[in-house]
């Protein structure tokens, strides 16, 4: 049993390396060399283990693509009081506004389904925010895509392969995204 699912997983994770994006991945390695060389900040978006991961990825944008970068769910006293004081759906978008996010600036989402009028509310409010402040978007999402897929400059859908599989392969995906790409501008 546990062999059938690993070559199922596995081969899932080729079909999603064969059919995902790269020009859209190239989209967002351009918009991420434009921020680095316009000394512009990217601010990393994400809840649940897309948190992690953004935090993650804030240390090999700052360390290895030379940009500055921040997520604000590392800041976890001001998070949970952000959420106590004014409520989650605008969490992100306050902590961008004290952040003076500007046009130079890009925002990247690591999300699974991308915010809708439902779910995330507190990224699609970030994301209306940096629309308003011309600031770039970047996402990284799967299923639809969601609002982070209506309103990216740049937007690399993780296909849908197994339906009881789309949170791990859009997570893992997230790390295979960001490392490309931080690694990619590192090389020009």
């Amino acid at each position: 049993m546990s062999m059938h699912y690993i070559e199922q997983y596995l081969k899932e994770t080729v079909t999603i390396a064969e059919t995902v994006s790269k020009e859209e991945i190239e989209k967002g390695i351009v918009i991420l060399k434009q921020v680095r060389d316009q000394g512009g900040r990217l601010f990393i978006l994400g809840v649940g283990g897309s948190a992690a991961n953004a935090s993650h990825a804030v240390n090999d944008f700052r360390k290895i693509g030379g940009i500055e970068t921040y997520a604000p769910t590392d800041n976890v006293s001001e998070l949970t009081a952000r959420t106590n004081d004014e409520g989650w759906e605008t969490t992100f978008s306050e902590w961008l506004k004290t952040s003076k996010l500007q046009e130079k600036d890009a925002v990247m989402v690591f999300s699974v389904g991308g915010g809708s009028a439902n779910t995330s509310l507190n990224i699609v409010n970030a994301l209306k925010l940096a629309k308003e402040r011309g600031a770039k978007v970047i996402s990284v999402v799967s299923r639809s895509g969601g609002y982070s897929k209506e309103v990216s400059d740049a937007c690399v859908l993780v296909p849908v392969v197994a339906d009881e599989r789309i949170t791990p392969h859009a997570e893992g995906w997230q790390g295979v995204i960001w490392h490309l790409m931080v690694n990619a501008i590192n090389e020009s």
